[in-house]
């Protein structure tokens, strides 16, 4: 079961109550008997582990965005095929 942290709104007395998720929100300050309890919320820690999570786990290895205007312009060029290798032939 959680814990839930309260305050209340007239004496500022804080409260950590253990509550089941069906149980109704307490409303009584058992400092000073006010209706002003209110529960305080804070931030909650989440980690998720493995792959798939994040956002370059689904992508393939190739990008499927759409060229910017820098790639267009100088893909519009063909580029100059890099010269083969030359093998030294072996003489028997």
């Amino acid at each position: 079961m959680p814990t839930y942290q309260y305050v209340c709104g007239q004496c500022e007395a804080p409260l950590e109550v253990v509550q089941s998720f069906s149980d109704d929100a307490l409303t009584t300050c058992p400092e000073c008997k006010a209706e002003a309890l209110k529960k305080v919320y804070g931030s909650v820690g989440v980690v998720f582990k493995g792959s798939g999570f994040y956002r370059n786990d689904s992508r393939g290895t190739t990008s499927s965005a759409a060229p910017s205007a820098s790639d267009t312009a100088t893909s519009s060029t063909p580029a100059a095929a890099p010269a083969p290798a030359s093998t030294p032939s072996a003489s028997a």
